[in-house]
């Protein structure tokens, strides 16, 4: 880990995973903060969601856990569509273009709120490779979705995945 300079705050280091047993179907987020000797560690679930939903909601819940502002943050995740939508320009043409034909606007929307409070960087990883990090997120993540729903458990459903699929303006 990079070592911060004296008067400047510590990087943080960001992980994170979304998982979804069926897609639509129940699923969840885990995220796990780094900052020096300090962890922290976050998840959450949902009734019936997406994939690619958990992979931005733990993106953003863990930028949103940060108490200060322009953070220096490295982010580990291993969802192609968030790291490519940053990485590659995506996001930027989505919003440049009114969000026209986008799936999950409402979630987009959020992370750029959070984001600019930031300095970003992202770093895509393997998935299911045996990093430590990525490997706990992964237990929270499906923990707090499947996991929770095979207890019992009741979780919320996702309304920005329910308007998504019943506003046909986004189905073509």
């Amino acid at each position: 880990m990079e070592e911060a300079k004296v008067g400047q705050r510590p990087v943080i280091y960001l992980y994170t995973d979304g998982a979804s047993s069926g897609n639509p179907g129940p699923g969840g987020f885990g995220v796990v903060l780094k900052c020096g000797a300090h962890t922290k560690e976050l998840s959450g679930g949902f009734n019936c969601t997406t994939n690619n939903r958990m992979e931005l909601l733990a993106v953003i819940r863990g930028l949103e856990a940060i108490r200060w502002e322009n953070a220096e943050v490295e982010v580990f995740s291993d969802s192609s569509y968030v790291v490519k939508a940053i990485n590659e320009g995506w996001l930027q043409g989505w919003e440049a273009k009114g969000w026209k034909k986008v799936k999950n606007v409402d979630l987009w929307q959020q992370f750029l709120t959070i984001y600019r409070k930031h300095r970003v960087h992202f770093n895509w990883i393997k998935g299911h490779a045996g990093h430590p990090e990525n490997e706990r997120c992964d237990r929270l993540a499906v923990n707090a979705g499947a996991g929770a729903i095979a207890r019992g458990e009741t979780l919320p459903d996702d309304i920005g995945f329910t308007q998504d699929n019943n506003d046909n303006t986004n189905l073509f």
